[in-house]
C-alpha cells in the first residue's frame, strides 16, 4: 500500500505539485490538472506534446512517479449524446502518454446521467467496454470512479457496469456517496450509503480516493473535512483495505480549498491550498498508521 495525492488539489502548476508531493515524502502522485510555464493548464492527456515533456522531464528529474491519469474520459461533464470520438480521441492521447511515464492505472467514468435516470442506457455499456478494451490491450488498467455518472447512481448500477464489462476494475471515492442520490431506491431518492457501496464493489477496489463529506440536508449540500471528521467512513474504509491485505494507492482529494468540477465553490489563495494540502496528507498517514498500529496489537500473541 502506499500514499499518493491528486496533485492538482495542492495547485495546477506542477512546480507546486512536486513541492508538496516531496513534502510529504511520497513518491509519486495522480495526475489530473497540470501547469507548466508557457502553456494554459490542462489535463495530462490534453497538454500540448511540448507541455507534456516538460512534465516527465521535471517528473524524473525530482524522482517521482504518476500512480494513476486522472482522466476526463466520460466524465461527468460529458453526456452519451457527446460525440463518441471525443472519447475516443482521448483514449488514444493518454495510452502513448501513460506508456511514456510508466503508468498503468488510467481513471474513467461512464458519463453525467439524465436528471430523472435510473437505469444504464446500453449505450454507454457498449463505449465504457470499448474504452476498456483499448486500454486493456495496451497493458493498460481502467479503473471506473463512482461519482457523478452512470456507473456511481448506485451499488447496484455499479455491479451492473462492472458485470457488462469484462476486465474493468474500481477507484473507489469515499466521500461521493454522500451526495450522490442512490438511483436503485423508491424516490425521492435518498443519498447512498457510503459503506453499503464499498462494500458491493470492494473486490474490483484497485485505487482509493479519500476525501470525507457531511452531507447537510437542509442546505442540500455536502461540506468536506479533515479525513475521519465526515460521514465517509474513511477510517472504517480504509481499516477494512488494510486488515485484507490491500496493496494499490490511497490518494488525496481534500476538495477543502478548491472544488475541481465545482466552479461556484469557494476557493483559497494558493499558499493556503498548497498548506491543506499537506496537513490533509499528514493527517491521512497518522490515521493509517494508527489503523496498522491497531490491526498488529490485534493479531501479536
Amino acid at each position: 500500500m502506499y500514499l499518493t495525492g491528486i496533485g492538482d488539489e495542492a495547485g495546477a502548476s506542477l512546480d507546486a505539485q512536486i513541492r508538496a508531493t516531496q513534502a510529504l515524502g511520497w513518491t509519486s502522485l495522480e495526475a489530473r490538472v497540470v501547469e507548466v510555464p508557457g502553456f494554459p493548464r490542462a489535463n495530462l492527456h490534453d497538454l500540448p506534446e511540448a507541455a507534456f515533456e516538460q512534465v516527465v522531464e521535471r517528473l524524473g528529474a525530482a524522482g517521482l512517479s504518476v500512480c494513476c491519469f486522472g482522466s476526463t474520459i466520460m466524465n461527468w461533464a460529458k453526456t452519451v449524446d457527446t460525440p463518441f470520438e471525443v472519447t475516443l480521441a482521448e483514449v488514444r492521447r493518454a495510452i502513448p502518454r501513460m506508456h511514456r511515464l510508466g503508468t498503468r492505472l488510467v481513471r474513467i467514468m461512464s458519463f453525467k446521467p439524465a436528471d430523472d435516470a435510473d437505469t444504464i442506457p446500453p449505450v454507454v455499456f457498449e463505449r465504457v467496454r470499448e474504452v476498456t478494451r483499448m486500454f486493456l490491450e495496451a497493458g493498460l488498467q481502467p479503473v471506473h470512479e463512482n461519482c457523478m455518472n452512470h456507473g456511481g447512481m448506485s451499488a447496484r448500477h455499479a455491479l451492473e457496469l462492472l458485470e457488462a464489462v469484462p476486465g474493468l476494475q474500481w477507484v473507489w471515492d469515499t466521500g461521493n456517496p454522500l451526495f450522490n442520490p442512490d438511483r436503485s431506491r423508491p424516490r425521492p431518492w435518498p443519498r447512498q450509503d457510503p459503506w453499503r457501496f464499498y462494500q458491493q464493489v470492494k473486490p474490483w477496489i484497485r485505487h482509493v480516493h479519500v476525501k470525507d463529506v457531511i452531507w447537510d440536508a437542509a442546505a442540500g449540500r455536502e461540506h468536506y473535512t479533515w479525513p475521519g471528521e465526515g460521514q465517509a467512513r474513511v477510517r472504517d474504509v480504509l481499516r477494512d483495505l488494510l486488515a485484507g491485505g490491500y496493496d494499490g494507492g490511497i490518494s488525496i482529494e481534500p476538495h477543502m480549498a478548491a472544488v475541481f468540477h465545482d466552479p461556484t465553490a469557494p476557493t483559497a489563495t494558493a499558499e493556503a491550498q498548497f498548506e491543506n494540502y499537506l496537513e490533509y496528507g499528514r493527517r491521512l498517514a497518522k490515521m493509517v498508521d494508527e489503523i496498522r498500529a491497531e490491526l498488529a496489537g490485534a493479531t501479536a500473541p
